[in-house]
């Protein structure tokens, strides 16, 4: 069921106390077992992920995005686990797309939306990762920095925001407006606006 860890899941990974690591290897296994013994009506790893919060405390994000990233849930799966999900578990799940190679490109878009509607600082950042970055529609992206700008979470939490900010005019003529709003409404504009005004302006 496992794949080899790469970039930030290793990082994850070697956050991992010895308790953790042994919960999340038993996890595993018992997953794996469970799959190939019978299909339950709820899997064992959907239990397990639920419980991480309960055997992982601290370290219960790494635990639920390494899970799923071993398990390699469908795209059904992940929607079934997002939907019923807390906030934290909703978060596992957006970290984890990138992750999933299996998946068809697009399948999880619907995750991220949601995310981006939601007024949660966290949830937002965590949908704007690398799935976002390569499969998120331009016209939905340019929102998204729109929105991080409002609610304050940095661009930097954005992946690959200058690849996809650079020379973007669209995007330029959103920050333009922006800006003289909270200007014309006596509000400061944030110092991220006027780096990604000035990467949407140059050549790309």
């Amino acid at each position: 069921m496992t794949t080899p860890l790469t970039g930030d899941l290793a990082a994850l990974s070697e956050g991992l106390d010895a308790p953790t690591r042994a919960w999340l290897a038993g996890a595993v296994l018992e997953s794996a077992a469970a799959r190939e013994a019978t299909r339950p009506s709820v899997p064992v790893w959907e239990l397990r992920f639920a419980e991480a919060g309960r055997h992982c405390r601290g370290t219960e994000h790494a635990a639920r995005v390494l899970l799923l990233h071993a398990v390699r849930p469908d795209a059904a799966a992940l929607a079934r686990l997002y939907a019923h999900g807390t906030a934290a578990e909703r978060r596992a799940v957006l970290r984890v797309l990138p992750h999933l190679p299996h998946l068809t490109p697009g399948d999880a878009l619907p995750l991220v939306e949601d995310a981006l509607r939601t007024n949660d600082t966290r949830l937002v950042a965590a949908a704007l990762g690398p799935y976002a970055a390569r499969h998120l529609g331009a016209h939905a992206w340019r929102h998204a920095v729109l929105k991080c700008l409002f609610t304050g979470v940095p661009l930097d939490e954005i992946a690959e925001f200058e690849r996809r900010a650079a020379g973007d005019d669209e995007l330029a003529r959103m920050l333009t407006d922006y800006a003289a709003e909270r200007t014309a409404a006596g509000r400061p504009v944030p110092q991220d606006l006027h780096r990604a005004l000035r990467l949407a302006t140059q050549e790309p």
